[in-house]
């Protein structure tokens, strides 16, 4: 017993080689990030603790516990206080959630071209286009019918029409099943809501008669997701995407 947990001791040693002494905590998340891309650590597993594994990689426990709240917060890791057998840090899988924040705030804040935010957004809703017209359930086309209904409300301002039509196209692309075509299509639809209300502002008078054919555009993409055809979806998504923003480019 004693010579098998002297190996599996080593072996943790070995995985867990020391890192060079610059920016610490940073090194010690690529080195638990190499050893899930790798598949040395897999959801549910359990790293060593702070004091352990501060000592195999040569680095300050602080350093480690700042790398483990970092992946904390990114969803990677769960960490528990305690003595039970859920207690200490363990990998977690990382929730939709978790990804969608990540995606969001980097399109956010990276400053991208527009046109590379359109062309970005034309790939992933064409494909959760189509398949929503492949998957929808009625429960999917139900929720879309209330958001258009909502969206033809005389009383719908702009901030309500904004925040309706950015969950139209959610719901086509939780509809469409794919998970991860999901989370990214809603993360950098979500980084657009501020852009895209800003666009809603800068039509002026004419915000009128756009929303109108916002409203025709929504209901031909619903019309195709309805009945199942994923094509004419596709292409109703790409002409809606790029015609609102050629129209405010005009502006």
């Amino acid at each position: 017993m004693a010579e098998v947990e002297a190996d599996e001791q080593r072996e943790d040693i070995r995985r867990w080689r020391p890192v060079a002494r610059s920016r610490t905590y940073e090194l010690v998340i690529d080195r638990v990030e190499e050893q899930i891309v790798t598949g040395q650590l897999r959801v549910g597993d359990r790293l060593p603790a702070e004091r352990d594994l501060a000592q195999m990689l040569s680095v300050s426990r602080a350093a480690v516990r700042e790398a483990f709240r970092a992946l904390e917060a990114q969803g990677v890791l769960r960490m528990s206080v305690g003595t039970g057998p859920d207690s200490g840090t363990t990998v977690a899988a990382l929730p939709s959630e978790a990804l969608k924040r990540l995606l969001r705030l980097h399109v956010a804040l990276a400053n991208f071209p527009a046109q590379d935010v359109v062309e970005a957004r034309v790939m992933l809703e064409r494909q959760s286009a189509r398949n929503a017209a492949e998957r929808a359930t009625a429960a999917d086309l139900k929720e879309m019918r209330e958001l258009l209904a909502a969206m033809d409300d005389a009383d719908c301002d702009r901030v309500q029409f904004n925040e309706l039509d950015t969950d139209f196209h959610l719901a086509i692309a939780e509809a469409g099943g794919n998970r991860l075509i999901a989370d990214m299509t809603i993360a950098v639809r979500e980084s657009m809501r501020l852009p895209l209300l800003e666009g809603f502002q800068a039509l002026g008078d004419s915000w009128r008669s756009a929303a109108e054919r916002l409203r025709r555009e929504h209901q031909s993409i619903y019309d195709a997701l309805e009945t199942g055809d994923g094509a004419t979806a596709q292409q109703h998504m790409e002409n809606h995407i790029r015609g609102f923003w050629a129209s405010v480019r005009e502006r």
